[in-house]
């Protein structure tokens, strides 16, 4: 018996008359909200108009939930179309089985149809959702929990996962609490990404190239800790070899994005300033070039130009006559007739 241990439910479904409520859903649907939340913060604070976020959410995440199935329903087939299984049980999403890899991938291209249907650029939209993706990832893994899946290997640590369900093969026991290992990681990638992107200034994707990289850093690991049914290659199993693979590819964007884009985007969206001159000011601005840079440049050409009408506009000073005129002139001429009487 052990004396200190993390229970699991005793069941992963509650009922409001006929209505399910499966925790793994609300686990999937809180951690949604998380990453719009965020990511409408962010790319406000870019300069993004407020609600773009969750507009192209609304693309990117039923394309990454059947993404993520796909991936699974693919990877684990015999789950589903062995003989004795039920092919429709691929459907079933809320008892659990999606997969990251093919969430992000799939939700990659719902948001980029959303994005450019807003015509704004998917790197800078990425770079704004990254640590929200890692938080919901975090919030996500719970569900795990609450479906009694996806632990390690038995142990007797104090934190260890007590397993009670015997269904699918599972044998009642304490083991590692992978899916809390992967949520505390997860959580730790959102931190990370949003400290670099603030000390470095990241755009042009790499705070997503960023996630990605740290995220697989971490699935791989702890996907050798693992101990449910996988597809192995050369004795490694296949979610390990996807996470290297990924994050070579990440890593690799990473070196070559900052050495041919370095900095970071200028504008995110355009017309999203309330400034209404400040889209003309913001498209004539380089990549290295700021919002502000660009209204001082605006001011000081402005300032020219009233310069220029004011010395356009004041009357210039007449010349002097070359005849003198007035008292003193008659004065002189008086004086010359009396001497001329005189002599």
């Amino acid at each position: 018996m052990e004396l200190a241990y993390i229970p699991s439910p005793s069941r992963g479904v509650l009922y409001l008359g006929p209505i399910p409520l499966r925790g793994y859903a609300f686990c999937i649907i809180i951690g949604v909200f998380v990453a719009v939340w965020l990511g409408n913060k962010r790319w406000i604070a870019r300069g993004g108009r407020p609600g773009t976020v969750a507009d192209i959410a609304v693309w990117a995440v039923p394309f990454g939930l059947v993404g993520g199935r796909l991936y699974h329903v693919i990877t684990d087939y015999e789950l589903y179309f062995s003989p004795g299984r039920d092919w429709v049980d691929a459907f079933k999403v809320w008892e659990g089985g999606l997969g990251i890899w093919g969430a992000i991938a799939l939700g990659a291209l719902g948001a980029w149809i959303g994005a450019r249907r807003r015509g704004v650029a998917m790197p800078a939209y990425a770079d704004a959702v990254a640590p929200g993706i890692a938080f919901a990832q975090a919030i996500g893994r719970w569900g795990n929990w609450f479906n009694q899946e996806l632990y390690g290997h038995e142990t007797h640590l104090p934190w260890a996962l007590h397993i009670t369900s015997s269904e699918g093969g599972r044998v009642p026991g304490y083991y590692h609490p992978t899916f809390l290992y992967e949520s505390l990681w997860c959580v730790g990638v959102g931190f990370l990404v949003i400290w670099a992107d603030r000390r470095f200034k990241l755009g042009h994707g790499r705070a997503f190239a960023l996630y990605v990289a740290a995220y697989c850093t971490g699935r791989a690991w702890i996907e050798y800790m693992r101990v449910d049914d996988a597809h192995h290659i050369l004795g490694v199993r296949l979610n390990v070899w996807t996470a290297v693979v990924v994050f070579l590819l990440a890593v690799t964007y990473l070196v070559l994005s900052a050495r041919r884009r370095p900095g970071r985007e200028a504008v995110v969206e355009r017309g999203a300033s309330d400034d209404p001159d400040a889209g003309e000011a913001e498209a004539d601005t380089g990549e290295g070039e700021t919002k502000a840079e660009a209204k001082d440049a605006k001011a000081d050409v402005t300032e020219a130009e009233k310069a220029e009408k004011t010395e356009k506009t004041d009357p210039e000073p007449e010349p002097e006559s070359e005849t003198e005129s007035g008292p003193d002139a008659e004065a002189g001429v008086k004086d010359t007739a009396d001497s001329g009487k005189k002599g």
